[in-house]
């Protein structure tokens, strides 16, 4: 019976750091996607993403990266969007 606490209690985990990452992922997305007006907007956003990579790497760390590889998938995820983020606001900077 103890394990099954625990398993519940790590799928919860699991979930709730998926949707942290599918929210950034569609965050991302949205940005975008959407108007923006100067680099300031992306840069805003920019900074939301590290705030999720940050987020995420707490959550690995509580789980002890220990989520069938889901995790650690999620992370360079939010690493790349991070990445292209940042050269879209150099982008926009020059333009």
């Amino acid at each position: 019976m103890k394990l099954d606490r625990i398993g519940t209690l790590e799928d919860h985990n699991m979930k709730k750091i998926l949707v942290i990452a599918a929210f950034c992922l569609t965050f991302v997305a949205g940005a975008a996607f959407s108007y923006v007006r100067d680099w300031h907007d992306l840069d805003a956003v920019h900074v939301h993403i590290t705030e999720a990579i940050h987020e995420m790497e707490r959550a690995r760390r509580a789980n002890h990266y220990d989520m069938e590889g889901h995790g650690e998938k999620a992370e360079a995820r939010l690493h790349e969007a991070e990445h292209e983020l940042g050269l879209a606001v150099e982008w926009a900077k020059a333009h």
